[in-house]
Formats: structure tokens, C-alpha cells, sequence
């Protein structure tokens, strides 16, 4: 059939595809897993239960087929006098899968997200990107802040 993809909320049964993009993408990206396929799809799935009000996903589905994701965590903010209620959000683990690629639905995904983003009332979206990936993230609207700083703070070998 091959119809145009859409982008929604993931729906509990699709989690499982979720799960197996998320592999992939480590496979792609990170080397090897430190668990079975099996037990971190179980695992994933459990986990976006447990943290679906703090992480939402978005799917790309092309004739119900899991072809990307998208995840945005939202993390609630200390209260402050002229906004009593803050939360902000990051863009976590898109994928698209290979086939797909380069056709701009990783830029349609980001501006999902963005949306989302909107609706939900956040300050702001950050993103920790891989190299290749930036030049997209740059053309959705996300750009460097000097005050935005991180520190790596996992253990690392020999510390």
C-alpha cells in the first residue's frame, strides 16, 4: 500500500516496535547491548508504563507499520513567582528506520515533538543530538545557548 506516514501517540501494543527501533538504534550508534533483545524489549515496555506522564512517544507509522519514534521527557520545574507552574522538555532517542531516511519524516518528527512541546505548556526543548543529526535539529529551530552547560557525571573507567 505504502501510504503517507502519520505521526501520533504511541499506543500500548506498538511499544514492543518501539522497543525494537530503540535496539536498533543502539546496535547502529552505541555497539553492543549489555542484555538479551528479549529482556530489554520487556524491559522498555515496562518502563513506558511506569513513566508515560513524564515521557511521551511519538510513533511514525506507515500502513501500521513502526517505521520511527520519538521520545520527549518532561521535567517539571522548580515554581517561581511570576510562573508557579514550569516544566521543560528533551528530545530523546528519534529514529527513523534506515529505509526511510534522508526523505525529511526525522524533521517531521522533530516539529511533532515541537508541537507537543507547545501544547503542553513548556519553556523550553533541549537536545542532546549525535553529530550527524544537528544540521536537523538546526533546521527545526534548536541552536546552541551559551548558558544551557552539562557535566558528565557517569562513572567513567578508572574513576
Amino acid at each position: 500500500m505504502n501510504t503517507t506516514p502519520t505521526i501520533r501517540p504511541a499506543r500500548p501494543h506498538e511499544l514492543r516496535a518501539v522497543a525494537e527501533l530503540r535496539w536498533q538504534w543502539v546496535l547502529e550508534n552505541e555497539g553492543t547491548p549489555v542484555t538479551t533483545r528479549a529482556e530489554f524489549v520487556r524491559r522498555l515496555v515496562a518502563w513506558a508504563g511506569e513513566h508515560a506522564s513524564s515521557h511521551r512517544c511519538l510513533v511514525l507509522v506507515r500502513d501500521d507499520a513502526v517505521i520511527g519514534m520519538a521520545w520527549l521527557a518532561i521535567t517539571q520545574r522548580v515554581p517561581s513567582p511570576r510562573a508557579p507552574e514550569r516544566a521543560a522538555g528533551d528530545v530523546q532517542c528519534v529514529y527513523v528506520v534506515p529505509d526511510e531516511r534522508d526523505t525529511g519524516l526525522g524533521g517531521r518528527l522533530i516539529d511533532a515533538v515541537l508541537r507537543l512541546a507547545r501544547d503542553l505548556g513548556l519553556e523550553r526543548v533541549t537536545v542532546h543530538s549525535s553529530t550527524r543529526a544537528v544540521p536537523a535539529y538546526t533546521r527545526h529551530g534548536f541552536a546552541p545557548s551559551p548558558r544551557l552547560l552539562q557535566a558528565e557525571v557517569g562513572s567513567r573507567p578508572g574513576t
